[in-house]
């Protein structure tokens, strides 16, 4: 299982080259992912536990340009004790599947304690929601 989840491109996504700009795509599947931690998970960026990105990287696969719809397409690369290692997908919106991705990307979060920022258990809500929402450790 996958979420899916609308990316809309603005005017100023556009590089000088006409495409959307590489630091979108990394903005695209962070704001994905926070989404569905605050949304589908009860993540309080508030809260007492937050989640910092430790490691992210993306493979540039095709182009894409304003005025232009994407999704992200979330999945679980390793779901750990501490950390979870997103594995996501940007896909044109509508694309029936990753088989045609413009980009693949990897997040891992590490959730902290937000005043001593020392690791601590995925909160409850968090992992119930990957674990009965997305494909884990299939990437």
């Amino acid at each position: 299982m996958t979420s899916r989840h609308l990316f809309p491109l603005r005017w100023n996504d556009n590089d000088q080259y006409g495409h959307m700009n590489n630091t979108v795509y990394y903005e695209a599947m962070d704001s994905a992912v926070n989404t569905f931690m605050m949304r589908r998970a009860d993540l309080d960026p508030a809260g007492d536990v937050i989640g910092l990105a430790r490691a992210s990287s993306c493979e540039f696969l095709a182009p894409a340009s304003f005025p232009e719809v994407l999704e992200v397409d979330i999945a679980v690369a390793r779901l750990g004790t501490t950390s979870i290692t997103w594995d996501l997908a940007i896909v044109r919106e509508g694309a029936p599947g990753r088989d045609d991705p413009l980009a693949l990307g990897r997040f891992t979060h590490v959730f902290v304690d937000r005043e001593r920022r020392r690791p601590v258990p995925i909160p409850g809500p968090i992992r119930a929601a990957v674990e009965a929402e997305l494909r884990i450790g299939e990437a």
